[in-house]
């Protein structure tokens, strides 16, 4: 895969109540009242980054997240990355991550950096 800036990926999603508890019972933090915990939004990049773009074989060094507005257990969410920099000669790819909700609400948004070296064509 030939890797470009601006080129992105993403994918929608929504968690139920039934995800939320899996999520608790195997040591995810307590529930708050209809919200979905975090961990689970950065999964979702984490599966991205992973699968689809870079794709398999990404190693992923770091990530930055700033959460602006919880996510709601049944609402779709919408997770995207976006090829930002790229830097051949290290093997590295600056993304930016975001999710919204199905009203197009600004869930969160940060940044990931993987190292692309591994990944397979």
């Amino acid at each position: 895969m030939v890797l470009q800036s601006g080129q992105a990926a993403e994918i929608c999603r929504s968690f139920s109540s039934a995800d939320i508890a899996d999520y608790i019972a195997l040591g995810g933090q307590a529930q708050i009242d209809g919200e979905v915990p975090e961990p689970l939004i950065g999964a979702l990049f984490s599966y991205l980054l992973g699968v689809r773009l870079p794709g398999m074989g990404t190693n992923y060094l770091k990530q930055d997240t700033y959460f602006k507005a919880p996510a709601r257990i049944d609402q779709l969410l919408t997770a995207r990355v976006e090829v930002v920099l790229l830097r051949p000669e290290k093997h590295l790819v600056d993304l930016r991550t975001t999710c919204h909700n199905d009203k197009g609400v600004l869930l969160c948004d940060g940044r990931a950096l993987v190292y692309i070296k591994d990944v397979q064509q």
